[in-house]
């Protein structure tokens, strides 16, 4: 197995982050029901349990992840992210040692360049990670790595602390629990159509100024209270479901 996460020059928004002195580490896995991992029940494991329209426009489907060959049907990067997942509910335990290797690994690597450390484990996946590997978490906690996610689930808000920022996403049919996101002082994400970005925004009657997410991914620098404004990408410019809005 190759190694689990992605870092540095192959996600151009880590690389922004680069400039505002983060190196970032993310951890991609295949989204939703795409690995056909079945569990013991003999139900198809989801690792993106409240999508929601999301599941086609998934950012998935963006940059090098969304190049298939004519006449394929998938490409090396979708195949690794099913593995990884497979692997994951396979053999979990033999999963999180490789992964708490990588993360001693990178966070050596940023003392070294005198960084800080930003890790996102679901890159395109929404799993309870303080649930699903607490020793994993722990580790990562001391070594001074600064975690962040996006979700659509809206308990995980009860997971969030100074070690742990979580972003929430607008998605169909989740309007109310995103406005409640805002009021309780997280900030939510929202994908656009349109290349201009609004100067505001209205989710559930909360009107909240719009920073533009694809400055960087570092989402736990953003002010609070406030839209993460991003960009559609690949397969998302064509979505319809209510995942990707208007900016009017």
């Amino acid at each position: 197995m190759k190694r689990l996460l992605t870092l540095g020059a192959s996600q151009p928004k880590a690389v922004k982050g680069e400039k505002k002195g983060y190196l970032t580490a993310v951890l991609h896995l295949a989204p939703h029901t795409s690995a056909a991992v079945t569990g013991k029940s003999g139900h198809v494991l989801n690792v993106c349990p409240n999508a929601d329209g999301c599941e086609i426009a998934c950012l998935n489907t963006a940059g090098h992840g969304g190049i298939i060959r004519k006449g394929e049907t998938t490409n090396a990067i979708q195949e690794a992210r099913k593995a990884r997942t497979r692997w994951l509910f396979s053999d979990r335990a033999a999963f999180l040692a490789q992964l708490e290797r990588e993360l001693r690994n990178f966070a050596r690597n940023a003392e070294r360049k005198g960084m800080g450390a930003a890790l996102r484990l679901n890159g395109t996946s929404d799993l309870d990670f303080d649930g699903l590997a607490p020793s994993t978490v722990a580790l990562a906690e001391s070594l001074g790595l600064k975690r962040y996610d996006y979700t659509k689930v809206a308990s995980r808000a009860k997971r969030v602390r100074p070690t742990y920022h979580v972003t929430f996403s607008l998605s169909a049919g989740n309007d109310n629990a995103a406005g409640a996101w805002l009021r309780n002082g997280g900030n939510v994400a929202v994908v656009f159509r349109t290349a201009d970005l609004p100067a505001t925004y209205t989710i559930d009657g909360e009107t909240r100024p719009v920073v533009n997410g694809d400055d960087s991914d570092l989402r736990f620098l953003d002010d609070v209270g406030v839209i993460v404004g991003l960009k559609a990408k690949g397969k998302a410019r064509r979505d319809q479901s209510g995942f990707v809005r208007d900016a009017a």
